[in-house]
């Protein structure tokens, strides 16, 4: 990053985690906000937000830089959302499906069920999680199967939550969770018997890049199952209030560039994968959308746990989420540029909805790819 904060070296990262985190693993909300060191946290808020301008001002040497600099704007990212994410939507950090009246939890979890299922993941299986955040969906697949998981990320914070929370469940000797650059994985070839990412490859600068390496640990036969966000093949690039949308979702969530379905499916294709599935699952007719949660309307709301969540999300229960945050900042008991990302969080829920709205954009198209025998 510009100011030399953030290191794309695994020990600077390292180094950089623990100053913006500090040495002890907090649990709650509040304190996790108050432990965090406030000058790296301005520093890094200021790094993230440099790599952005208003889309109409954007240039290609703009998108090219982000692109070069992805691991550091996704790392960079990830420091800065993580604690919103696990405080407002779980440890398992992907939207999922709905049926009328299920509990969100639920869902996540069924969700998850659903990718292992279809991958036809055995208990025996050594299977590689790419980008698995804190480790939600790893644990949640552990019990469902039985299978060894481990989880490739590149981000110190999370991979440290990611030990906590599986020893907290008994899975540390199911689970085991590796920095690392997907682009770049630290594996040998043909090392795993599935492979699945959750709406984690999408951070990658090129679907070929990640696919191939995802292709290359894979053993013969093996199968990749993803849920991938994409920008739906409505979607036209020169179009500017779509290019708005694609870019309200990327500087929201980290994304250095978005990409169309049909530059997903060409990417397996390219580095070699069979393809056996792929549907996009935001698009087959449910009565409950996926993006429900993000909606703010009490009409939709599932389960007793949603009113919650769609207070926070109504215009009424935003005012007040940043205007705590903006007041527990000036008294010292939120880091220096918290205000600022939860302002970029709500970019990234209202463009989700205006694209999924506009069949312009989905989280969920899902496939099952197969490394040749």
């Amino acid at each position: 990053m510009s100011n030399g904060v953030v290191s794309t070296s695994h020990s600077e990262d390292l180094a950089f985690s623990r100053a913006l985190h500090g040495d002890e693993l907090k649990t709650g909300f509040l304190s996790k906000m108050a432990s965090k060191n406030k000058n790296v946290h301005n520093a890094a808020t200021g790094d993230y937000l440099s790599l952005w301008k208003k889309p109409e001002n954007e240039t290609e040497e703009d998108e090219k830089k982000r692109l070069d600099s992805y691991t550091q704007l996704t790392n960079t990212y990830y420091n800065l959302a993580t604690d919103f994410y696990e405080y407002g939507w779980g440890t398992s950090f992907h939207f999922s499906r709905f049926y009328p009246g299920e509990e969100f939890n639920k869902a996540i979890a069924r969700h998850e069920h659903y990718l292992a299922f279809k991958m036809n993941i055995k208990s025996n299986y050594r299977v590689l999680d790419v980008g698995c955040g804190v480790g939600g969906p790893a644990r949640e697949i552990a019990h469902f199967t039985g299978a060894h998981i481990t989880g490739l990320n590149n981000n110190d914070y999370q991979i440290a939550r990611a030990f906590h929370y599986a020893k907290k469940e008994g899975l540390e000797h199911q689970t085991n969770f590796i920095k690392g650059n997907f682009m770049e994985m630290p594996f040998e070839e043909a090392q795993y018997d599935a492979v699945y990412a959750i709406e984690a490859t999408v951070h990658a600068p090129k679907f070929e890049g990640v696919y191939g390496e995802i292709f290359r640990v894979l053993k013969p036969g093996g199968a990749f199952g993803c849920y991938e966000w994409c920008m739906t093949d409505d979607y036209d690039e020169t179009n500017a209030d779509h290019h708005r949308i694609a870019h309200g979702i990327e500087i929201g969530n980290g994304i250095p560039k978005m990409r169309r379905i049909a530059e997903c499916l060409q990417a397996l294709r390219n580095v070699g994968f069979e393809i056996e599935i792929h549907q996009d699952l935001a698009n087959v007719g449910d009565s409950v959308q996926w993006y429900y949660p993000l909606e703010g309307e009490f009409k939709k709301c599932q389960s007793a746990r949603d009113y919650l969540t769609t207070i926070a999300m109504t215009p009424v229960g935003r005012f007040t989420t940043t205007q705590m945050v903006r007041v527990l900042e000036k008294v010292g008991l939120a880091p220096k540029g918290s205000y600022d990302t939860q302002k970029f969080l709500e970019t990234a829920a209202d463009a989700l909805v205006e694209g999924a709205r506009a069949n312009l954009f989905t989280p969920m198209f899902f496939f099952v790819a197969r490394k040749p025998e």
